[in-house]
């Protein structure tokens, strides 16, 4: 683990404002409370830490001045786009007094999408373009994303390949690593690396691309990145439907797989949160949601319509339930019972008094019912409520608990399960500061040995999101 004593000198919050002043303009240094608020806590509220000041800028030529300034002052920097991280990766970490200060790199206003080239099915976005952006940029030509979720009127471009997440159509496009043809990012010292012609067979040398999705900024902060689109379907099928048992929800995914080849989206919506929206909204549920069965969203898309192939494969007993919809008012309406879980939990969370307390994992799919037995058993432990659902085709569960006494001991439990399941401790949301003390459990020490060589040759003033893949740093720069 990199270690960062604080040989270089370091400016004073006026002196460090001033230069940063001198690459952006006044109107895009935040150093007032009040104003930096915003930027200290991430979406959850439980994760924030200070910053000597917000920096705003505009090019990625400003974003690499920004950096010479930052490593010339002696401070750390957090990249920042959305702000809607969930494992405290995107805001300043909590430090002792005797540490150097951070700044926030905001990259929001890196939001143009450029180059959009509808015959090799691709454009340009900057990294604080948001998801919703690039899907009205596509769709604008006849085209779509291969990503999708919840977030996507805020999460950002930039974040998204951080984190390499995912959402509901990876069972069909892979991840935001699969969608990124070209890349350009900004290594710790200033200099630009990557390219963004887009071509598909370019293999000289070291893919930044694949290197820099999921690194969530601790080895460059990314400006931009040419983005593949996909066919734009105007037949989308989708279906809520109750089953019996995890494991029939499991073998239909399967069979699903197997059968259908338009298959969009697979998401598990676990009763519990099913009637949290359901209350949220003031809605009568789609389907019943008895004890012991699980609820599933399911997608379909293609240029004919697929229902008939859809239905044909719920023809079983394992199926207790169905709602299903082709026109976008009914569509919407029962992937609002999905979309608006999220929702409906932090309005719960602010009904209690407390942030929620989430994991995100993933496991062998044949293993879900396993952690979905292992989480309710550690959240009964903690007397805390459980709210599961996520990706099932991936086996990825998004965990959310509500009122948790004691988090550390209950992250310690599942991710440790989870582990031994086979499975990984972050499947889309990152690694932050939030889980980075449970990181051997996933990797071995010979991994973490070459993650670290790669993070010192790359940032070897260790100036980039500290703490961040850390492994022991427990939310703390040491």
């Amino acid at each position: 683990m990199q270690t960062r004593a604080c040989h270089t000198p370091v400016m004073t919050s006026r002196s460090l404002a001033s230069a940063l002043r001198d690459v952006v303009g006044d109107d895009h240094v935040l150093v007032d409370d009040d104003v930096r608020r915003g930027y200290e806590t991430d979406w959850t509220g439980r994760y924030s830490g200070p910053a000597a000041a917000v920096v705003r800028p505009g090019t990625t030529d400003e974003v690499a001045a920004v950096l010479v300034a930052c490593a010339t002052a002696g401070v750390d920097v957090v990249p920042q786009a959305g702000n809607t991280g969930l494992v405290g990766g995107s805001v300043p970490r909590a430090r002792p007094r005797d540490r150097r200060p951070t700044v926030v790199l905001s990259l929001g206003r890196l939001d143009a999408v450029t180059d959009v080239d509808a015959d090799a099915m691709q454009l340009t976005a900057g990294a604080g373009v948001t998801i919703a952006d690039w899907q009205s940029a596509a769709r604008a030509v006849g085209l779509d994303t291969p990503i999708d979720f919840a977030a996507r009127d805020s999460a950002t471009i930039g974040g998204a390949i951080a984190t390499n997440a995912g959402g509901s159509r990876v069972v069909r496009y892979g991840t935001m690593r699969q969608q990124i043809v070209g890349i350009e990012a900004v290594l710790a010292d200033g200099r630009v690396v990557g390219s963004l012609p887009g071509l598909a067979k370019e293999t000289v040398g070291l893919h930044w691309p694949s290197l820099l999705a999921g690194s969530e900024g601790t080895l460059a902060v990314v400006t931009a990145a040419r983005l593949r689109l996909v066919p734009r379907f105007e037949h989308v099928v989708t279906v809520m439907l109750t089953a019996a048992s995890i494991d029939d929800a499991v073998a239909l995914t399967g069979r699903l797989r197997r059968s259908v080849p338009s298959l969009d989206a697979v998401e598990i919506i676990q009763p519990e949160a099913l009637l949290l929206v359901a209350e949220h909204l003031g809605a009568t549920p789609p389907v019943d949601a008895p004890d012991g069965s699980t609820l599933l969203l399911v997608e379909c898309a293609d240029h004919v319509d697929p229902t008939d192939d859809l239905i044909a494969q719920l023809d079983g007993p394992e199926v207790i339930g169905t709602a299903v919809a082709t026109d976008p008012p009914h569509r919407a309406m029962l992937v609002a019972f999905r979309d608006r879980i999220t929702e409906a939990i932090n309005a719960a969370s602010a009904t209690i008094g407390t942030p929620p307390f989430k994991l995100d994992v993933a496991v062998p799919i044949g293993a879900v019912g396993q952690v979905l037995d292992l989480a309710s058993d550690a959240a009964r432990s903690d007397g805390c409520r459980l709210i599961a659902f996520g990706h099932l085709a991936e086996g990825n569960l998004h965990l959310n608990h509500l009122g948790v006494r004691d988090p550390d001991a209950l992250a310690d439990r599942v991710l440790r399960g989870v582990a031994d399941l086979g499975g990984t401790i972050s499947a889309e949301h990152g690694v932050g500061i939030a889980k980075s003390k449970w990181l051997d459990l996933v990797r071995s020490p010979d991994d973490l040995a070459a993650q670290a060589a790669i993070k010192s040759a790359l940032d070897p003033l260790g100036i980039l999101n500290p703490g961040v893949l850390e492994p022991g740093a427990n939310g703390q720069v040491p």
